[in-house]
């Protein structure tokens, strides 16, 4: 079965983001669990917990269908060890939010090494933070994303995710998340059936499917390769709707949550529509 909502707000509460979520139609959804533009936040209560689960309860998602999202300021990967340290903390952090919730998979950035090391050690970093995370947490699968690859953001080739999962001591809490948009403008040309076949043969190969966790589903305004992370709503954008349509139809892709990241919200029912129209091959 095929899970299709988006990163709905958690504003006044994390229980509200089911609610946000069934009421545009979704079957999945996305959200923080803290303000993500902050490093902290206080502890959730026991009432929190208690409300968002059944709210959850109430609007028929379990965890698979949940893809929450950790704090933008978070760099697994930082050249600068007080500030790699502080990074390690705060996911750790958000794992812990996770794992109080009922949550099963946390979906995150890699990280940056902001030209001030080699790619590989940055890279051996960020394998390391989430060992320390894995350890330091119970039941929540660490699911990092791929980026467009701007500045010194890694992460934006297959082959980066490859190298932190070959890293990852337990391998049975580690996975992906494959951004459209992110994937495209890394070089990745999802814009026809063929160009999707040949990138997720790839990701098989080089990767392996069995570690998707989660898709965002974005169209992108800058051309492949273009190294540009800047989402459009679906079919508006370089990559048309040939992709989301692929995505829809190939089973590959089912049973995981399929998250809209797209920049306009009121039309997110509209899109979650589209995406399921496609699913049942209209």
């Amino acid at each position: 079965m095929k899970y299709f909502g988006a990163h709905v707000s958690a504003a006044g509460g994390v229980e509200n983001a089911p609610r946000n979520a069934r009421a545009i139609g979704a079957t999945a959804f996305a959200l923080f669990t803290k303000n993500q533009r902050q490093w902290s936040a206080p502890a959730l209560t026991a009432e929190q917990v208690a409300a968002f689960r059944a709210a959850c309860d109430e609007c028929g998602y379990a965890p698979a269908q949940i893809l929450p999202h950790d704090s933008y300021l978070i760099n697994l990967g930082h050249p600068d060890d007080e500030a790699l340290e502080k990074s390690r903390r705060a996911f750790e952090e958000e794992m812990a939010r996770c794992e109080a919730l009922g949550l099963d998979r946390l979906n995150f950035h890699p990280g940056s090494h902001l030209r001030q090391i080699v790619p590989e050690e940055s890279l051996d970093r960020i394998a390391a933070s989430i060992n320390r995370a894995l350890d330091r947490t119970h039941g929540v699968t660490a699911v990092i994303e791929n980026t467009a690859g701007q500045g010194s953001n890694l992460g934006f080739s297959f082959r980066h995710l490859a190298y932190l999962i070959e890293r990852v001591e337990d391998k049975s809490r580690v996975g992906v998340c494959i951004d459209t948009c992110h994937a495209f403008a890394a070089g990745y040309d999802l814009s026809t059936r063929a160009g999707c076949e040949a990138t997720f043969r790839e990701l098989d190969e080089v990767v392996g499917m069995k570690y998707l966790r989660g898709m965002h589903l974005n169209d992108a305004m800058k051309g492949v390769g273009s190294r540009v992370d800047r989402h459009a709503p679906l079919g508006e954008g370089m990559l048309g709707l040939e992709c989301f349509r692929y995505i829809a139809e190939d089973s590959r892709f089912d049973g995981i949550p399929l998250i809209l990241e797209t920049p306009d919200e009121s039309r997110w029912p509209e899109e979650i529509a589209l995406l399921k129209s496609f699913a049942e091959g209209r």
